[in-house]
């Protein structure tokens, strides 16, 4: 990953917006976007939304949804009262996927094709920054963060999530012959050539893979290294976990195990941030 560029990283979601290959439905349309938001709510939420992800009603006017992808938290952040919603993404395929589907459900929102990296607003011109699952994809994940916090106003906040070095993750090199048992019985992940996930042997080739055999760049932090990276920009109000990737398994799971493996062992961290004075 280190000799990937964000060339690199645009080719690879403009070539495969988020969901496509794993939905049978035709990407953009009303039926993929809602099967997307099914699997998003049921599997990486284990059925409930939490609604610590969104903002306080104070940082509600001007949100900024930065790697919006095909429109998820565009709409959730919309419909949970955001008076104005920026949606911007590195790729003008999810800009218009996100236009597509903010048209379907009847939203009005803004858009902007832009890199984490080099964001091209103004300084303090947002209330709040929703940004994720985002920054793990990107060389210079810090350098994201930097330009979150510079476009957030006085007291602007932020929630951003990065995959996280879960339990399952730091003991791979010990639960990988497991893995591959799951693989055996028909586990892994439709699309972008992920079916053969488990076979995965390298714990940072397993988390690059999770959004495609040719994804440049996916990264996995620890805890500690997350804090660190948020603190020169942001004081962390809270940190939770979510993402269980229950459906990559060859058999369900029962709804308390999804739930309890989403909150203790997710693959996400997530941090409810507000911008240092």
């Amino acid at each position: 990953m280190q000799d990937k560029t964000i060339v690199d990283v645009r080719y690879f979601w403009e070539s495969n917006p988020l969901f496509a290959g794993e939905s049978a439905f035709p990407v953009g349309s009303q039926d993929f976007f809602e099967e997307h938001s099914y699997v998003y709510l049921m599997d990486c939420f284990a059925g409930q939304m939490d609604q610590r992800i969104f903002p306080e009603p104070a940082n509600n006017d001007s949100v900024l949804d930065l790697g919006c992808g095909p429109g998820f938290w565009t709409i959730e952040l919309a419909r949970q009262g955001a008076k104005k919603v920026t949606a911007a993404d590195l790729t003008l395929k999810a800009i218009l996927l996100t236009l597509k589907r903010v048209k379907l459900y009847g939203i009005e929102v803004n858009t902007s094709q832009q890199n984490a990296e080099q964001i091209g607003f103004a300084d303090g011109i947002f209330t709040h920054v929703n940004c994720q699952g985002v920054i793990h994809h990107t060389p210079d994940t810090e350098a994201c963060l930097r330009e979150i916090a510079r476009v957030l106003r006085f007291n602007g906040t932020a929630l951003i999530s990065i995959y996280y070095k879960n339990i399952f993750l730091r003991l791979w090199p010990l639960m990988k012959y497991f893995g591959k048992v799951l693989l055996a019985l028909g586990g892994g992940l439709k699309g972008r050539g992920r079916e053969g996930i488990y076979s995965i042997g390298n714990v940072n080739e397993l988390v690059r893979m999770y959004d495609g055999e040719k994804n440049p760049i996916g990264k996995a932090f620890s805890k500690q290294e997350f804090l660190n990276m948020l603190s020169p920009y942001f004081l962390v109000e809270e940190l939770f976990f979510h993402f269980f990737p229950a459906r990559s398994l060859p058999f369900r799971i029962p709804g308390i195990l999804h739930r309890f493996l989403d909150k203790k062992a997710g693959f996400l961290i997530f941090a409810k941030c507000r911008k240092r004075p």
